[in-house]
């Protein structure tokens, strides 16, 4: 009898505890793409259907972030970078060239952790911190927060909203960041998940990767670009894409029309209309 009544009074004082970690952990249940997709549109990154938001995590880094800077340029592409502002501040003139070539910056908050323990000082500290760094060596004020791992507890959520930043994660991503990733890899994955008004996720760094992955990031994006482009859907950054939440067609792959000039959504052609159909790429994988 009293080993019962010590059982209850243990679960009764961990009660409190739980609830404050399931209080912290359960707005991550927005990871789950389906989940997001369905209920959180904006949060999902969807926008005007013909439109592809193209986004980078994880940088700067000079030892990568240049080459992409150099393909996105031959492409006539615009994009969103997320970058973590411990880089930012250990990089500060590549951070500015972002700006310079005309990207837009984002927010990937102060250091690429794993927020599995509450602490929303913390939180609200180092991303105000993170906003601040990006500003004074960018000029500019960044509007998008993306978490790592796309994990957005409950002090992350209120630390976005004291920061200013609207949360944004991804609706196709290329697993660029694995060991065995290759540039068919990428596409196909990307592909897999794609529609016109969606958001993609790619790494233009190894930071938190494994080493070298980059490469295969890399090695798609012309791939990418085209497969988009073929499609009938413009590629910009996030500030283009008019996210909004609005439901978004699927589109086709290498079908007819003009996908209009890079990175300006709503342009001339048939990149204000997207097409019924899955969207395939030629990849293999």
């Amino acid at each position: 009898m009293r080993q019962g009544s010590r059982s209850g009074r243990a679960a009764y004082a961990a009660a409190p505890v739980l609830a404050v970690a399931l209080a912290h952990i359960g707005p991550a249940a927005t990871w789950l793409p389906e989940l997001r997709r369905r209920r959180f549109p904006g949060l999902a990154g969807l926008g005007s259907p013909g439109h592809v938001a193209l986004t980078f995590d994880d940088g700067p880094d000079p030892a990568s972030t240049p080459r992409f800077l150099d393909v996105l340029d031959r492409l006539g592409v615009r994009a969103t970078f997320f970058v973590l502002g411990e880089n930012a501040a250990r990089h500060p003139v590549l951070t500015g060239e972002l700006v310079r070539r005309g990207h837009e910056i984002a927010v990937h908050g102060w250091s690429h952790d794993r927020p599995w323990w509450p602490s929303p000082s913390r939180d609200a500290r180092e991303l105000l911190r993170a906003v601040r760094v990006v500003g004074e060596v960018t000029g500019t004020v960044p509007h998008w927060y993306r978490p790592p791992y796309g994990i957005l507890t409950s002090g992350r959520w209120a630390a976005a909203r004291r920061s200013g930043l609207r949360p944004v994660l991804w609706t196709a991503w290329g697993k660029d960041w694995r060991h065995d990733a290759t540039p068919a890899s990428v596409r196909a994955t990307v592909a897999a998940d794609l529609r016109g008004g969606g958001t993609v996720l790619l790494h233009d760094t190894d930071h938190a990767s494994a080493p070298g992955s980059w490469r295969a990031a890399l090695g798609a994006l012309p791939d990418i670009v085209r497969d988009c482009r073929g499609a009938g859907l413009a590629v910009g950054p996030l500030r283009e894409h008019g996210t909004g939440g609005a439901a978004v067609p699927s589109v086709t792959a290498g079908s007819p029309g003009t996908a209009g000039t890079a990175g300006t959504a709503g342009t001339a052609g048939t990149a204000g209309t997207a097409r019924r159909g899955p969207f395939r790429s030629p990849a293999p994988g």
